[in-house]
């Protein structure tokens, strides 16, 4: 069982999918668990209701629409340190292995880049599982969840309310607004109701249905406390926030209003025990509802970009730049070449609408530039110099690195290195001291089993300098069971076999 670290003095942001599949720790960490934890029971006096106005009754909505909601179990492999510990846990970094004698070509590469040859972990694959939530929204089989509740798993099953269990297919997941869209082979299903997040109210009364702790079609209540809420690294999801008590295993359950229609999927809750203490936070339905659109159609979602980084804009800088109130989203840099770029979009600008929205926390800029279409035409109010102007802009693709990044690992030749690469930018070359190279941004399979790690910078395979991904893709191509990769960390540079055959 995993075991959530206690925070005292801070908050600690959890995926609630029950499960043994992610890392734990302080900060943005999945909330998973190999063995339900029976939480004990607490006694609470019903609350008295106001004088002329009667609490909501959700058995009609919880009986109707009940069925429709389901258990997800996934299982697969996962890599743990030979103390059975995670290895993305800083103690598996930390574990002791085999002593690496100095003649081995292994030796002065570890040395180099500060691990001590007998420090390296020992690893091994373990079984894993883990169990999340999700409703169906089609009588044909469509499932909708979480991306984190079904992430790395090999066998995903669906259980229903009537104890029928399906193998599900994961028809896409979608990382960027934690959705994922299922496919179960049965027909004529129940379903739930989809509704519209737009309409709800703070202070309203929302229902959760889900499995918390591996207890399935569990119910609890509370109301929405707050809409539109940016969470660190989940800029493209304006986030419901509730205080319906969600808890490992409800991940990817269905949020209702009172008309008993779908508002919004539970995904994570503020803890600093990893349980529920009254701040959970669910995806908007229409983000979920697009994306599903665009997964069931072609496989993927698709986001758009403007190209900037922003910050917020607190009463300090809104008497620095003379704004009336502190409201917008202070442009802190412009990527070059991009759509802001392009836009005439400057560092400085704070942007306080884009087409007729208002920018009031500068979350609300991504989240809405999130779920726009690549391609789309937009018009933003800027306030520039201490007067406004206004910008017109077409946003980018959100997936253009992504795409670059496929495109060198579907064609490693004879093997497959497992490497995720794109361009450096000028600075990124400057801070690496070098002229051309590939940053690494993801090392898996033989990549990964060799000692690279994100953040290197990719030099030259076999001795021939790289300066594109094309290049890469000719050279592996030709290339025989190994390779050697010239790579340059933290100013050192080494060569690194590779084996891929």
């Amino acid at each position: 069982m995993n075991t959530l670290v206690s925070t005292p003095r801070r908050l600690i942001l959890a995926l609630v999918a029950a499960g043994a599949m992610g890392a734990t720790g302080a900060g943005l960490i999945s909330a998973h668990t190999a063995r339900a934890a029976v939480p004990q029971a607490v006694a609470a006096a019903p609350a008295p209701a106001l004088a002329g106005m009667a609490l909501p009754d959700f058995s009609q909505i919880t009986s109707r629409y009940g069925p429709a909601v389901v258990n997800i179990s996934v299982s697969g492999m996962r890599k743990v340190s030979d103390d059975g510990g995670d290895d993305d846990s800083p103690a598996a970094n930390r574990q002791s292995g085999p002593q690496i004698e100095p003649d081995d070509p292994f030796y002065q590469f570890f040395r180099q880049f500060g691990i001590a040859p007998g420090q390296m972990p020992q690893q091994r694959a373990v079984p894993m599982r883990g169990q999340g939530s999700g409703f169906i929204i089609d009588p044909n089989g469509i499932v909708l969840t979480n991306a984190h509740v079904v992430k790395g798993a090999t066998d995903v099953t669906v259980k229903l309310t009537d104890r029928r269990e399906f193998r599900a297919k994961v028809l896409g997941t979608d990382p960027k607004t934690d959705v994922a869209v299922l496919k179960i082979d049965a027909k004529g299903l129940p379903t739930v109701k989809l509704g519209n997040s737009h309409d709800l109210q703070v202070g309203e009364w929302v229902l959760a249905i889900g499995s918390p702790y591996g207890f399935e079609n569990s119910v609890t209540a509370g109301v929405v406390s707050a809409k539109g809420r940016s969470l660190p690294d989940d800029s493209y999801v304006p986030f419901i926030q509730t205080d319906a008590a969600v808890n490992p295993g409800n991940s990817g359950g269905p949020l209702f209003n009172t008309r008993g229609e779908v508002v919004g999927i539970n995904a994570q809750i503020y803890s600093r025990s990893g349980g529920f203490q009254g701040l959970s936070f669910s995806i908007p339905i229409e983000v979920a509802a697009r994306v599903e659109q665009q997964i069931v159609a072609t496989g993927h979602a698709s986001h758009a970009r403007l190209g900037v980084v922003v910050q917020e804009v607190n009463q300090a800088f809104a008497d620095s730049f003379k704004l009336d109130k502190p409201e917008g989203a202070l442009v802190a840099s412009v990527e070059p070449g991009g759509p802001a770029d392009k836009a005439g979009l400057k560092v400085g600008d704070v942007i306080r609408e884009i087409d007729g929205q208002p920018i009031v926390a500068s979350g609300d800029l991504p989240a809405f530039v999130g779920q726009s279409a690549p391609g789309q035409k937009v018009q933003m109010q800027v306030w520039r110099q201490g007067r406004p102007e206004s910008l017109a802009a077409t946003l980018g693709n959100a997936n253009d690195k992504a795409a670059k990044v496929a495109s060198a690992e579907g064609a490693a030749g004879k093997g497959q290195l497992g490497l995720a690469l794109r361009p450096l930018q000028k600075d990124e070359a400057r801070a690496a001291g070098v002229d051309t190279g590939l940053l690494i941004e993801e090392a898996r399979g033989p990549a990964a089993q060799a000692g690279i790690q994100s953040g290197d910078v990719l030099l030259a395979i076999n001795g021939t300098p790289v300066k594109g991904i094309e290049q890469v893709r000719a050279v592996m191509a030709k290339a025989g069971k190994s390779v050697a990769l010239l790579i340059e960390r933290d100013g050192d540079k080494i060569f690194v076999p590779v084996r891929i055959g």
